[in-house]
C-alpha cells in the first residue's frame, strides 16, 4: 500500500490495544509514527517494534485531558515533523453503573476523556492536517448501535464522538481532508479483559475481534484512492459454529 509510504501519522492510545495494533500496521507501510500515551515506558515497547518498519519514530507522553499538554504537542510535533497526513484517535475510557446510581462526576470523567479530549486536539491540529489534505480516524464503539444496560454514560460519549466526526466530515470534505469512524464490537484488547472482569464474564479472546482485524480494515480505508471516502466501518466478531 505505497499511498501511505511516507505519510506522519500521529495515533492516541498508541500503547496497546487498537491503538498499538493501527501504529505498528502503519509502521510496515513505512509511515512514520507519533506515538501519544501517557506511560512512556509501554510507548517505548510500541516504538521499538514499529522502528524495524517505520523510518522515524517518535514518542510523546501526554495527558489528553490536560489542555497545555495538547499545546505543547502541536509546538513538539511543528518541530519534529514538517506535517502531518494522519490522526488517529484511538484512547478512550471506559465505565459501567446503572443510570440510577453512576454520578455525575464519573459522567464528566467520561466526557473529558471521550469527546472533550478528542475534540480539542482534532482541533489543535486540524491546521496541518488541512495544509496536507490529511485524513481523520475516530475509534468509536458497536455500543451505539447496540443497546444495553449498565453502560448509558459510555454510549452518551460515543454517540458524541460520532456526532463531532460527522459534522467534521461535512466542514472539511471540501478541503480534501476524509474524515472515518470505525466501530469495532468486542475486540480482544487489555480494556476488554478488564470489561469482561466487570460484568463478571470468563474472557476468551480468541472469540473476539482482534486488534490486527481492526487495524488492517483500517489501514485498507486509509490507503484507498481519492475517489473515495469511507466514513463509517462496523466490525462485529465473526460467531463460529
Amino acid at each position: 500500500m505505497e499511498a501511505l509510504l511516507g505519510q506522519v501519522a500521529v495515533v492516541t492510545g498508541a500503547s496497546s490495544g487498537i491503538g498499538r495494533a493501527i501504529a505498528l500496521g502503519l509502521a510496515a507501510q513505512g509511515v512514520k509514527l507519533c506515538l501519544l500515551g501517557r506511560n512512556l515506558e509501554t510507548l517505548q515497547i510500541v516504538a521499538a517494534i514499529a522502528k524495524e518498519t517505520s523510518p522515524n519514530v517518535v514518542c510523546y507522553t501526554i495527558d489528553l485531558m490536560v489542555d497545555e499538554d495538547i499545546s505543547k504537542l502541536k509546538t513538539n510535533l511543528e518541530r519534529d515533523f514538517e506535517q502531518i497526513d494522519l490522526l488517529i484517535l484511538s484512547a478512550g475510557m471506559f465505565s459501567m453503573g446503572t443510570f440510577q446510581k453512576s454520578s455525575v462526576q464519573d459522567f464528566d470523567f467520561l466526557y473529558r476523556a471521550n469527546v472533550r479530549a478528542p475534540y480539542l486536539l482534532t482541533q489543535t491540529l486540524l491546521p496541518m492536517l488541512l495544509s496536507s489534505r490529511g485524513q481523520i480516524l475516530f475509534i468509536n464503539s458497536s455500543v451505539i448501535m447496540n443497546p444495553r444496560a449498565n453502560v448509558g454514560q459510555y454510549a452518551a460519549t460515543k454517540h458524541a464522538l460520532k456526532a463531532i466526526a460527522d459534522s467534521l466530515r461535512v466542514e472539511i470534505n471540501a478541503e480534501q481532508v476524509r474524515v472515518m469512524s470505525v466501530f469495532p464490537g468486542r475486540t480482544a484488547t487489555p480494556q476488554q479483559a478488564k470489561i469482561h472482569e466487570m460484568e463478571g464474564k470468563l474472557y476468551y479472546p480468541e472469540r473476539l475481534i482482534q486488534p490486527e482485524d481492526v487495524a488492517a480494515v483500517v489501514i485498507n480505508s486509509l490507503s484507498l484512492p481519492r475517489t473515495a471516502e469511507v466514513t463509517d466501518i462496523s466490525l462485529r466478531p465473526f460467531v463460529k459454529s
